[in-house]
């Protein structure tokens, strides 16, 4: 795997901002973080130099998630690192569990960190009956004690209005820019941005902004979860190099029916960019055989060793996370690190 985990100083900084340690003294601010990716929770802590909250998160004989958090939280500034990944309800229920042991435990203010918003994909009624979870998931955190939600790339930007609560919502579109532009993609006349479908045509839009380069989409339909048609490719894409956008691969389908479809039209080579690798099944053998040349994806979820492969470039996430904590913490502007940025 190409890992880019230690070039924090070129890849991690956003347009405006040069991230680094963050310095200075964080009183009464204490980060800890679950099972679903404690590895992000200790970059972040080293970001800020801070040490790690203490909890223990174990099982009980049947199965029940038992949290004890081994510190007093009284009157601090309280966050909390989950990412609601796979084992998604797992993940969500721990979650939930340390909300509410904080709020117990008379934290002055809970801000929970979710890199990746699991069950965001239900975010509107399309058929009859249909449930809309991520406004479910947002009732739960809410009604659990949370004050604050910070998330990266939201599957849909409504999510944030389903919260009654503050909620920041990072992009992690200047990292992968910063990636592309170390490697000498800005301003190449033969690059073009592809965004897989009509809804992500604005993350796309930033990045092809950001690399100077034009634009193309992929029109699709899903007749079904995890199923794909690709009706019509809008842009010009013959003899270009495309950058395939999106704020997560799943089942890697999407990405590599739309590889195809580029490569059909005349394009010389397809690479995929995404937030969140999910990388659900054989996903990452289907990409490493695949016709896709690079993936690149941020860590906001555990990639562990089994779902890494030699295609797969990945870019680290807690500069940004951090810098957002301790601007929270310290009351300052989250819109300013995305100055230029969509």
């Amino acid at each position: 795997m190409g890992s880019s985990l230690e070039e924090t100083a070129l890849i991690s900084q956003v347009p405006t901002t040069e991230f680094g340690k963050a310095g200075g003294e964080l009183q009464h601010m204490k980060l800890f973080a679950g099972n679903a990716h404690a590895d992000l929770g200790q970059r972040i802590a080293d970001y800020l130099g801070i040490d790690m909250g203490r909890l223990t998160s174990t099982r009980f004989s049947d199965g029940e998630i038992r949290i004890q958090v081994e510190e007093s939280a009284r009157g601090n500034d309280v966050f909390i690192l989950q990412p609601t990944c796979a084992p998604v309800n797992d993940t969500l229920m721990e979650l939930l569990i340390m909300l509410d042991a904080f709020r117990r435990a008379s934290a002055n203010r809970i801000t929970v960190v979710m890199p990746y918003y699991g069950y965001a994909r239900q975010d509107k009624k399309l058929k009859p009956r249909e449930p809309v979870t991520a406004r479910l998931v947002a009732d739960l955190i809410e009604e659990a004690g949370a004050h604050r939600v910070v998330c990266v790339d939201l599957h849909a930007e409504q999510i944030q209005g389903f919260f009654d609560i503050p909620v920041d919502h990072l992009y992690a579109g200047p990292i992968i820019g910063r990636y592309f532009i170390e490697q000498g993609y800005d301003e190449a006349e033969d690059i073009v941005v592809v965004s897989p479908d009509v809804a992500g045509v604005t993350r796309a839009r930033a990045l092809a902004e950001m690399l100077h380069c034009s634009l193309a989409i992929i029109a699709k339909r899903r007749p079904e979860p995890n199923k794909v048609d690709i009706v019509e490719i809008i842009g010009e894409v013959g003899g270009k190099r495309c950058v395939m956008i999106d704020d997560m691969i799943d089942t890697g389908g999407s990405i590599i029916q739309g590889a195809e479809a580029l490569l059909k039209r005349g394009a010389t080579d397809v690479m995929a960019a995404c937030t969140h690798a999910i990388f659900s099944g054989n996903a990452p053998q289907k990409l490493e055989d695949s016709i896709v040349s690079r993936v690149v994806a941020l860590d906001t979820v555990p990639i562990p060793s089994v779902k890494q492969f030699p295609k797969l470039t990945v870019l680290p996430s807690a500069p940004l996370l951090g810098e957002a904590i301790r601007r929270i913490h310290k009351n300052e502007s989250i819109s300013g690190l995305f100055n230029g940025w969509r």
